[in-house]
């Protein structure tokens, strides 16, 4: 007659398969506000460790692939109103590193760059908002207008759909059970909806950056794996 045994068995923890997915004109945005200006080089590894340590944030996560969403740098050559000039844009320091910094990822193990377009008809250059309102407000004259007054507006075009196909592929494929967003407005929000209604766990990362009341709905929680800045809210 055999042994009974009153041992129990526990099921292994579930292992959370993560997705991370980065909004890479934020991220480059926020990451030179948190973390300085860097070479492409360093930047690129700078990324690569910051989204693994939210792989290593608990002891239940592995990593599926990190999805860098961007655009090309603009070839563009656009008249510069202050400047009266035109600029070619080619031939700037941030075409240039932009397209280096591209480089770097391609090269990382786990990193998928999906790469949107430029839209043919660019806005150029604008007043920054601080600026607008000097000079509404009779603080700022327009003779006293210079570069630093200026800001470039090149808007992208299929990023976000790329961003929410790739969100309804790991969905419904099950290829997920948890996505990591970072990113820091609510253009993914119709995908995030979708995706937790497929039961995925929806996670956002806005490096700090203030979003809306209205976001937190539509998402399963915050985190964020940088020390908060004194200027953060």
């Amino acid at each position: 007659m055999g042994k009974s045994s009153d041992t129990c068995q526990y099921s292994p923890l579930k292992v959370m398969e993560t997705a991370i997915m980065v909004d890479g004109g934020f991220y480059q945005k926020m990451a030179k506000r948190l973390f300085g200006k860097k070479s492409p080089k360093a930047r690129a590894t700078e990324l690569e460790r910051y989204c693994k340590k939210h792989i290593k944030k608990t002891g239940d996560r592995h990593l599926y692939r990190i999805f860098y969403y961007d655009c090309p740098p603009s070839d563009a050559v656009l008249w510069n109103p202050i400047g009266k000039k035109n600029v070619p844009l080619a031939k700037s320091e941030l075409y240039s590193w932009t397209n280096d910094f591209h480089e770097e990822l391609s090269h990382k193990r786990k990193f998928a760059l999906r790469m949107g377009e430029l839209l043919d008809a660019q806005d150029g250059y604008t007043l920054k908002p601080d600026s607008l309102k000097a000079l509404l407000a009779g603080k700022k004259s327009i003779e006293e207008l210079d570069d630093d007054d200026l800001r470039l507006n090149i808007r992208q075009k299929g990023v976000d759909m790329k961003l929410g196909l790739d969100i309804a592929s790991l969905a419904y494929g099950g290829i997920v059970n948890q996505i990591i967003m970072i990113a820091g407005d609510s253009d993914f929000v119709p995908a995030a909806k979708m995706a937790r209604r497929q039961g995925i766990d929806f996670i956002l990362d806005s490096m700090w950056h203030t979003i809306t009341p209205s976001l937190n709905l539509h998402i399963d929680g915050r985190e964020t794996c940088c020390p908060k800045p004194s200027w953060a809210q």
